[in-house]
């Protein structure tokens, strides 16, 4: 499960330029949570990629009216070109959602303990991701439009298993180029998939102020051990 991320935009955007030339232009949310507006990349279909803000919890495009009433922050990359909320998008409406760290909750001594995982080598992270857009009419009858995406997870790397038995599929700059590529074949991307890092890691123990989405200033990364380095 992935179900909080961690933007600060001069890092994805120091990301984002070595490979994109694109600058991330903010806001910074430091304890992103589902339903919440985030920045993602996606390509056009001769391939140009830009940054657009999406709603992360997928609304798939047949659906009657948005809701939450279903998970779908998150979708399982081992399923999700079958099932019918994904299948579409995984074919035709992949994104990568840049992020400076994601939050993850392990259980320890009795109790729940969030940790900030990142980078230990870059100043962020590339997760792979599906996007939709729905289109409808409101209760008054006005046209109303809705792009949302998921970010697919993957069973957990080695290092990660410390934290999660699940993770976020996470690509490397190639591969990101690779699942953006509306013409590359979806069976070359299933390797991406593989429990694997794309990145050596840390995880940082936080306090339990990330566990209320409503907070996000800097006492949601404040460490409070030392940080655990994944590999």
């Amino acid at each position: 499960m992935c179900g909080r991320l961690h933007v600060r935009a001069a890092d994805v955007t120091a990301l984002l330029v070595e490979f994109l030339e694109l600058i991330h232009h903010g806001p910074d949310n430091l304890n992103a949570a589902p339903t919440e507006e985030i920045s993602v990349l996606v390509s056009d279909t001769q391939g140009a990629i830009s940054l657009q803000p999406m709603r992360w919890w997928l609304t798939p495009s047949w659906a009657k009216q948005p809701s939450t009433r279903y998970s779908m922050f998150n979708a399982k990359a081992e399923t999700a070109a079958n099932l019918p909320s994904f299948r579409e998008p995984y074919r035709k409406r992949r994104c990568v959602v840049p992020v400076s760290g994601f939050y993850e909750w392990a259980r320890r001594q009795g109790h729940k303990q969030a940790y900030l995982l990142q980078s230990a080598e870059s100043p962020g992270l590339l997760l792979a991701g599906l996007w939709d857009r729905w289109q409808g009419r409101d209760e008054n009858g006005q046209s109303q439009q809705l792009d949302s995406f998921t970010i697919l997870t993957t069973a957990a790397s080695a290092g990660m298993q410390q934290v999660h038995h699940r993770q976020p599929v996470l690509l490397d700059k190639d591969q990101a180029l690779g699942w953006l590529d509306p013409n590359i074949a979806t069976a070359e991307l299933e390797s991406y998939f593989a429990p694997q890092l794309a990145t050596p890691m840390t995880a940082l123990p936080v306090s339990s102020w990330v566990n209320n989405a409503r907070n996000k200033d800097l006492r949601c990364e404040q460490g409070m051990a030392e940080a655990i380095l994944l590999t």
